[in-house]
């Protein structure tokens, strides 16, 4: 039995978020909540978001026990790509990209 959670297009590139993804795979639960709120980085904020929603999601949906819920499974893929263009000198365009993100939670039960 596992539960799962998804938070699509966060506006961050996945390359920031999978460090955070590192740190808590294979955690407990409430470790791997301790270990995100302590770690000073930006994609701490809707990794906690989505942890919380995996967690309720175990306990309302799949009658899971909250107290033996691990981190089994968590990834992050790219979303779209916002392309902007700042203007830079004698009139040219430079492209910039604003990189999202998809993160997938799944937690699992300890026997």
């Amino acid at each position: 039995m596992e539960a799962r959670a998804i938070v699509r297009n966060v506006r961050m590139t996945p390359r920031k978020i999978k460090l955070i993804c590192d740190l808590i795979r294979g955690k407990d639960a409430g470790e791997a909540m301790a270990i995100i709120m302590n770690t000073p980085k930006a994609a701490c904020e809707p990794m906690e978001k989505l942890l919380k929603s995996a967690v309720a999601n175990a306990e309302n949906n799949h009658h899971m026990d909250t107290d033996k819920l691990f981190v089994k499974e968590v990834h992050v893929g790219p979303g779209p790509v916002m392309k902007r263009v700042m203007p830079r000198a004698q009139g040219r365009a430079f492209r910039i990209l604003k990189r999202t993100s998809h993160i997938t939670l799944v937690l699992g039960e300890r026997e």
